[in-house]
């Protein structure tokens, strides 16, 4: 009796020992208060404050998928080799689809000063393409990333790397994706010191110093200029621009009506003409010949759809026709299906080719 007495005590005696550490080891600590973050509705959807911070933030971005397809508009691969028939020693060619998949990432911080808000934006592309290499073969990979734009902003002050006020004081061009076919109507690339200023009755006016890119890089301390106005109202608005390229000495001008005939249609129409004394083409006047037109027009067809057209035609015979319908499949998420046909000359005005293409995008927002 006493052997079994002290063995049930013994292991009572460790029941409870074991019992207590086993209960020290599971206590949680109390969690701590969360700080929740801030939205910021001063600058629109999406912004919020960065904790500690009177800085509003806002990240964003898509994700995109193209298919091409054709010889016309940004087209497909044509001409590529016969991987098959190479490899048996004899020559073919076929045509492919381009494709492309990109991931885009903005980032958008924003605060108020006695000078008026401090902005700095940043927009990274990081794309995966196919192509044909220097062996006219179809390949793909190879992620590539570009800086679209990084600049700051401070009141109407920007400074950084961004499209060219020669593109963007005009809005760009129409509501297809091929906008800028034959050359197109107007340089993007650039870096930047402008001004723009934005007065309340709906008139901005702006002003550049730029230094290109590609054979347009400056090549002194002489920057290219720009010049422009817009004014802006419930029936439509006019723009109009003027660039200098420094580096070959031409000018170059263009100017837009917009119109909104309806609830639903808007049209637009845009001319530019420039000097062709040392180039054919200098970093503003990147069409062919002296000048060139623009139109077209967007059509709302109901709340998830619209209709886009645009047409265009240049000096050296150079001639395109864009459309497509743009639908929103589901809040974020954007189908645009587009056709294309242009006609490609060189600047004396000579046909180089014309062709078919078509074009699809798939592009999910946040």
């Amino acid at each position: 009796m006493n052997i079994k007495s002290l063995l049930l005590g013994s292991a009572a005696a460790l029941a409870a020992v074991s019992g207590a550490r086993a209960a020290d080891a599971v206590v949680v600590a109390e969690p701590e208060p969360m700080e929740y973050v801030r939205v910021c509705d001063v600058y629109g959807a999406g912004f919020y404050y960065i904790p500690g911070t009177e800085t509003c933030l806002r990240v964003g971005g898509y994700v995109r998928y193209d298919i091409g397809i054709g010889e016309g508009g940004y087209g497909g691969l044509i001409d590529v080799n016969d991987k098959l028939d190479a490899l048996n020693g004899e020559t073919n060619f076929n045509d492919t689809y381009y494709k492309r998949a990109r991931a885009a990432l903005q980032l958008d911080a924003r605060s108020e000063t006695e000078l008026g808000t401090l902005r700095a934006y940043m927009h990274l592309n990081f794309d995966w393409d196919s192509f044909i290499d220097g062996n006219n073969d179809s390949n793909a990979g190879g992620t590539t990333a570009k800086m679209n734009h990084a600049y700051i902003e401070l009141g109407g002050f920007r400074i950084g790397k961004t499209d060219s006020l020669f593109t963007t004081m005009t809005n760009y061009a129409g509501g297809v994706i091929e906008d800028d076919l034959n050359g197109g109507y107007g340089p993007f690339d650039t870096h930047q010191i402008a001004y723009t200023y934005t007065g309340g009755n709906g008139f901005s006016a702006g002003v550049a110093l730029e230094e290109g890119t590609g054979d347009y890089t400056i090549d002194s301390y002489v920057p290219h200029v720009v010049v422009g106005a817009a004014y802006t109202q419930g029936w439509g608005g006019v723009s109009g621009v003027v660039g200098y390229d420094s580096v070959y000495e031409e000018w170059t001008g263009k100017a837009r009506l917009d119109i909104n005939a309806t609830d639903t249609i808007s049209l637009f129409i845009m001319a530019g003409y420039g000097s062709d004394d040392n180039v054919t083409r200098s970093f503003y006047k990147t069409w062919g010949g002296s000048w060139a037109v623009w139109g077209g027009g967007t059509v709302k067809l109901n709340e998830k759809a619209a209709f886009n057209l645009q047409a265009q035609y240049a000096d050296n015979k150079d001639a395109a026709v864009i459309a497509n319908v743009a639908y929103e499949l589901v809040p974020g998420l954007k189908i645009t299906p587009e056709v294309a046909w242009n006609s490609w000359h060189d600047d004396d005005g000579n046909k180089l080719g014309d062709g078919f293409g078509g074009f699809l995008r798939f592009q999910r927002n946040f």
